[in-house]
């Protein structure tokens, strides 16, 4: 089945779709034959499996029309994006029926990236009902144009009563690989923890940064205990870390973990933590992602340099 076949928003290469395409390679934009450095990788604990501890976000970024012939500028901004992600060894790209158009805007754009076959592919299920929860995870599958997720999660712990169960069911049948909850912002705290305590996970997903920590007194001890994957939203706060830095030079120690921008130093925090798998920046613009892929690589601040970043970001408030 082709990917048009599969995703019924995506549209029939014509004309115009074609003229778009080439225009992607007019820009001289190719492939790096090889990477600077090794990235830095972390296993999921269920499998074995080591991913790149800096994925990828689609929440708000990818939500535009999936259709070069009615918005070539914003895909071709999409697919440079991916293109600098996988160039820089990125794998894990998470979404969700939540984000609009994003899953129909990556069905359309992976199939024409290259390195997308390494995609680690995650996305959630998101509405009450058991059935309806099948109906759209079916419909979300479609839409990637993939023949399985590697990981399927609860979003925001809507319903998952009723999900976890179907969930672990595709999971022993092999129609997903992984399972998982998420919340963000900070919320139900308390329910996450209990989830986690009492239910089989393999990731779990919530939002910490360093203007925000309370997930290192409960959810990431947690987590480690049970052995589930992290994966980390909102890094950035939603943007908002970056006016606490505006004009800000950098500190002298940003040299010493091989950071050249706030963005790498905001990341690096993140997958320092010990029990962080991967931290999901979201971005629409292809330099954006290339300074986050910057913090995949070189060395990470330990238990006392965090400390010392923690600080010197809390005295800019």
């Amino acid at each position: 089945m082709t990917v048009q076949e599969s995703n019924p928003i995506a549209l029939q290469v014509d004309r115009r779709r074609f003229i778009a395409l080439v225009a992607l390679g007019a820009l001289g934009l190719t492939l790096p034959s090889a990477r600077a450095a090794e990235p830095i990788l972390r296993a999921i604990p269920s499998t074995g499996e080591r991913l790149p501890a800096i994925g990828m976000g689609t929440w708000i970024t990818f939500d535009v029309e999936p259709s070069f012939r009615t918005d070539a500028d914003a895909l071709t901004a999409r697919w440079q994006v991916l293109r600098e992600f996988f160039a820089a060894g990125g794998r894990l790209i998470d979404s969700s029926p939540m984000y609009g158009r994003a899953e129909a805007v990556l069905g359309e754009l992976l199939p024409q990236t290259d390195g997308a076959d390494a995609l680690f592919s995650a996305t959630k299920v998101w509405t009450p009902g058991q059935g309806v929860g099948e109906r759209q995870m079916a419909r979300s599958l479609q839409l990637w144009g993939l023949e399985r997720f590697d990981l399927m999660q609860v979003h925001n712990l809507l319903d998952w009563e009723a999900h976890l169960p179907t969930l672990r069911r595709m999971k022993d049948e092999g129609a997903v690989g992984s399972i998982g909850i998420t919340t963000s912002h900070g919320r139900r705290h308390d329910d996450f923890e209990r989830i986690i305590a009492r239910q089989r996970l393999d990731f779990v997903q919530f939002t910490y940064n360093i203007a925000h920590r309370e997930a290192e007194s409960r959810l990431l001890p947690a987590a480690a205990d049970r052995g589930c994957a992290v994966i980390i939203n909102r890094p950035f706060d939603g943007g908002r870390l970056f006016s606490r830095v505006r004009d800000q030079p950098l500190p002298g120690w940003a040299a010493e973990i091989g950071c050249e921008n706030w963005a790498q130093i905001f990341l690096k925090f993140v997958i320092s933590h010990p029990a962080v798998t991967c931290a999901i920046p979201a971005t629409s613009q292809p330099e954006h992602m290339r300074e986050n892929m910057g913090a995949l690589t070189g060395a990470l601040p330990d238990a006392a340099l965090r400390q010392r970043m923690a600080e010197d970001f809390a005295r800019l408030a």
